[in-house]
């Protein structure tokens, strides 16, 4: 409603008016998820939100996955847009965000993390992270040859 007063609940965690514009109906683009996440892990300031721009996204786009990243937990991120504005940026990962990134970092990874999220028509950012952990262990047996629980 409007010129009600919303609370934010917790570092980083903002319920409402912290949503994207109506207007805005956006996809989880798995590409952009991979490439936030390794801009906030080269990040040399661990605490204190980052200005983070994507070469060839929108502010709007990038701010909507750094949402959605925070909400998942795989970093902690801080909306500083208002009642009227739609902004997020990220602090830092999480150990489950640096958990992902280790899995996925690999580009044999992540190539079969994407198709196995495609052939089961799309995953969310929860599936998409237990995809990437099942392929980086099954690499590393093809690699290594040791198999891990």
């Amino acid at each position: 409603m409007p010129g009600q007063l919303y609370v934010l609940l917790g570092i980083g965690r903002c319920y409402h008016p912290c949503l994207p514009p109506r207007e805005f109906m956006m996809k989880l683009e798995k590409e952009l998820v991979r490439e936030i996440l390794l801009a906030v892990e080269a990040h040399d300031k661990p605490q204190g939100w980052m200005k983070l721009t994507v070469e060839g996204r929108s502010p709007t786009e990038v701010s909507y996955h750094v949402m959605l990243l925070n909400e998942a937990g795989l970093l902690v991120g801080i909306s500083l847009g208002g009642m009227n504005s739609f902004h997020w940026e990220p602090i830092r990962l999480t150990y489950e965000g640096h958990e992902f990134l280790d899995a996925v970092r690999d580009g044999e990874v992540w190539k079969r993390t994407k198709e196995g999220a495609e052939k089961v028509g799309g995953a969310g950012l929860g599936m998409l992270v237990e995809i990437g952990k099942a392929y980086g262990k099954q690499v590393l047996k093809e690699r290594l040859g040791i198999e891990l629980p």
